[in-house]
């Protein structure tokens, strides 16, 4: 059996779905019920927290090389565009947020984040509405800043004057 190059290495940024970006420490291989298991060793520097995926299963779990400069710009777009609000119950409203979250695609984490970012004089934030929308934003800004190789305060100030331009 050949193995086939992986698309990944150590030392690259990466998104995983449910956590956002991380980067791969290395490759390990692991004995996993008596099988020899080749995994990616990821840090999540923020969260303090390390995920180890098997090499092979990988593309199948959603994980993914940085975003494009041009899907960067397609989400800036994204971002400048009119906040579309559901008429759906919260509740409903919230699962789909949540989904687009954790779907790791960028253009979707932008789409939250557009749809519940709030100008000051607006109406209140709930308080599930904030959480989700400072999880969107930091995913936002995590990815932004890696492509960037910038840190992180000049992504969110990035993102912070679109948002605020846009209501102009």
């Amino acid at each position: 059996m050949t193995k086939k190059k992986s698309e990944f290495s150590p030392d690259q940024f990466v998104v995983y779905p449910a956590h956002g970006v991380g980067k791969i420490v290395s490759v390990e291989t692991q004995e996993v019920a008596g099988f020899e298991l080749e995994m990616f060793v990821i840090a999540f520097e923020k969260d303090k927290m390390t995920l180890r995926v098997p090499t092979h299963k990988a593309t199948d779990v959603g994980m993914r090389a940085l975003a494009t400069p041009d899907v960067v710009n397609h989400a800036l777009k994204t971002l400048r565009g009119k906040a579309k609000v559901k008429k759906a119950m919260w509740s409903r409203r919230a699962q789909e947020y949540e989904q687009k979250i954790n779907s790791g695609d960028l253009i979707a984490i932008a789409e939250v984040v557009r749809d519940l970012h709030r100008q000051d004089d607006q109406r209140e934030q709930s308080y599930s509405e904030r959480q989700l929308y400072e999880a969107a934003l930091e995913r936002l800004t995590r990815e932004f800043a890696a492509v960037a190789g910038d840190d992180e305060n000049a992504a969110a100030a990035q993102i912070g004057s679109v948002l605020v331009g846009r209501a102009a």
